[in-house]
């Protein structure tokens, strides 16, 4: 038996630059796992697929065998991959939230890939078609294959580049307003800028990329977090835009919506501050709050 857990992510930045002709975005992005997890458990079974989640929905326990689950399509693309005839159950425990920008479920899918590729004893020399079948899953599953903690997305978000970092780094502290928000809905209302913003934005991009890794992040980063799919979003929810600004009243150093939300993160340099923010927040009974660390 195996088991995993499958971290949440944040992005510190995130432009949309261009529409596709595949129907997707090109994106340039900086990824950032954190500390709130999903709970995957692997077991080998005679034949086929058993998954079985717990906390998908409040209270409900569910047997799920259905195709479209991405746990489900990245155990049924790792065994044919690997031409594997056993079967596996997989016990989920769902923690991060659904529809909050936070990736749980690409996360579960690279979880998928790995806790079966320690179940069936597969090395390291494999990892590489682990990220393939990653980018076939879904445009954030191969950050999560990756080890790293930040990296910068490019593409759809599939093409993965690691950035080192040094120094300290700030608390996090993480809103869920109660209230899902949809990738495709958001896209569907986003108006992508103008050349010479984009060219600006971009510089910025790189800016933060150099400032975690010349440990220089704390002081530099209040400038320098974006996040284009808050134009649609904040616009069209008041639960968010509301989250976001409860954060910064309450003291965040700075404050973004992850993603295409609905979860906004807020950054504090100490602890003390930190929480006092979560006290100041989970007043409010539609929040879900988390302060955590990055990971």
């Amino acid at each position: 038996m195996i088991n995993l857990k499958a971290p949440a992510k944040i992005n510190l930045f995130l432009e949309v630059t261009a529409e596709r002709p595949d129907g997707y975005h090109e994106l340039s992005t900086l990824f950032a796992k954190v500390g709130l997890y999903d709970e995957l458990e692997f077991e080998k079974n005679p034949g086929g697929i058993k998954l079985l989640i717990d906390g998908f929905i409040p209270g409900q326990k569910d047997t799920l065998n259905f195709s479209d689950n991405i746990i489900y399509k990245a155990a049924a693309a790792f065994l044919d991959s690997f031409a594997i005839k056993s079967g596996v159950t997989i016990r989920l425990k769902k923690n991060i939230p659904v529809g909050a920008g936070l990736g749980g479920g690409s996360s579960d899918g690279a979880c998928a890939l790995k806790g079966m590729s320690a179940l069936f004893g597969l090395g390291k020399d494999r990892t590489g078609k682990l990220r393939e079948i990653a980018a076939g899953l879904g445009s954030d599953v191969p950050f999560f294959i990756s080890d790293s903690t930040f990296a910068a997305g490019l593409g759809r978000g599939e093409i993965i580049e690691p950035v080192e970092f040094t120094g300290a780094l700030p608390y996090i502290i993480l809103v869920y307003p109660g209230i899902p928000v949809y990738t495709r809905d958001v896209y569907g209302k986003l108006k992508i800028a103008g050349r010479p913003e984009i060219r600006t934005k971009l510089e910025i991009f790189e800016k933060l990329k150099s400032s975690l890794s010349a440990g220089k992040f704390m002081s530099g980063y209040k400038g320098l977090l974006f996040n284009r799919l808050e134009d649609p979003v904040l616009a069209g929810y008041p639960q968010v835009l509301s989250a976001k600004e409860r954060l910064l009243s309450a003291g965040a150093d700075a404050a973004l919506m992850s993603g295409s939300g609905s979860t906004v993160f807020g950054l504090a340099d100490n602890l003390h501050k930190a929480d006092g923010i979560v006290s100041a927040l989970s007043s409010n009974k539609n929040y879900k709050v988390f302060r955590i660390n990055f990971c």
